[in-house]
């Protein structure tokens, strides 16, 4: 008997892996975070498995019906939204799994940062423009650790997507500008990839007006960079003819 943790993406039901949806047919117990997991994710489950939306379980539920799945010998699909790697709450899960001797993998899945630099249709690392992608959240009832606080991140002046943050927009917004400048393009993309995802793109200075006027309070990632709108960026090296040359010889 095996636990399986899976990302099940950002909101686009088509937006799992293969490996997430055959074990989610597969596993006699399904456990789905329902406020944030469209149930599209799991309907594809074998019409005999029990399906459990566990918006309104506590941890030891949770873990309760893992361990009497295990006692009958069932494997059990955890379906958690985006990747559960991040922000995934998983890890207390995992400890007591551990705790109790039940073997458990995680299978990885789209996260929001993928999903929303696809919508815009924007890469987050450019040539000469941002080589580093930060993926970060403002300090909240979940306390930032010491030297990860925004403006020290901001330092480096990196392509941002900053998670369960948008509430927090205008701290956010001074935070970042001395760093970033107020020109530096952002875009606040809501429910990304669910059906009526939707999104602004502004700059450091206008942002959080967009933001208001379009009413996201919740469910919200913020990307902040220059690869956003970039300007006049030299080619990857990897269309270089050098490149292209060398890639030729060692498959030849």
């Amino acid at each position: 008997m095996t636990v399986y943790f899976i990302g099940a993406g950002p909101g686009d039901p088509e937006l799992i892996t293969v490996k997430g949806q055959r074990l989610i047919r597969e596993c006699p117990l399904v456990l789905y975070a329902g406020s944030l997991v469209p149930k599209e994710v799991v309907l594809t489950a074998n019409p005999a498995a029990e399906i459990v939306n566990t918006a309104d379980l506590s941890l030891d539920e949770i873990i309760a019906r893992i361990r009497n799945a295990h006692q009958r010998g069932w494997d059990v699909a955890r379906v958690h939204t985006g990747d559960p790697a991040l922000y995934g709450a998983i890890g207390e899960q995992m400890r007591a799994l551990e705790a109790l001797g039940i073997p458990y993998q995680v299978i990885p899945g789209v996260t929001a940062a993928f999903a929303g630099a696809a919508m815009l249709r924007r890469e987050l690392t450019l040539p000469g423009i941002s080589q580093t992608v930060i993926l970060t959240r403002h300090a909240g009832k979940t306390p930032m650790p010491e030297g990860e606080s925004l403006p020290e991140l901001a330092r480096h002046r990196a392509t941002l997507a900053i998670y369960l943050s948008v509430d927090k927009l205008p701290e956010i917004v001074a935070e970042l500008t001395p760093h970033y400048g107020a020109d530096c393009p952002a875009a606040v993309l809501h429910r990304v990839s669910w059906p009526d995802q939707d999104g602004v793109v502004g700059t450091l200075a206008d942002i959080a007006a967009k933001v208001t006027a379009k009413g996201f309070t919740r469910t919200a990632l913020i990307l902040v960079g220059r690869v956003i709108q970039p300007e006049g960026f030299p080619a990857s090296y990897l269309y270089s003819p050098e490149h292209a040359e060398v890639y030729r010889r060692g498959s030849s």
